[in-house]
């Protein structure tokens, strides 16, 4: 532990973010799992809207790179019309 106080504060401050951004990681994956879970379903339109202001939000913010963000995108835009077509083939 530090004995200097703007290093003390420093240490407290970096629990806190650290604390704030596992958190956000954990609900991204959360709302990521949901889409996944309901592809093939009728509400997997509305999950992948979530899932993309979810990842958009995270890419803004520098929780995740914006070029992960947007790929990331663009493979659940391709899972969501894959699983839409074979749901027209039915």
């Amino acid at each position: 532990m530090p004995n200097i106080k703007s290093a003390i504060k420093r240490v407290q401050l970096t629990k806190q973010r650290n604390a704030r951004n596992t958190a956000a990681r954990s609900a991204l994956k959360t709302t990521l799992r949901r889409f996944e879970e309901s592809v093939g379903r009728e509400d997997s339109g509305a999950n992948f809207r979530k899932a993309c202001r979810a990842l958009d939000k995270a890419g803004s913010k520098g929780l995740i790179h914006k070029n992960k963000a947007a790929r990331k995108k663009s493979r659940l835009a391709k899972r969501l019309a894959a699983s839409t077509k074979l749901s027209l083939v039915k």
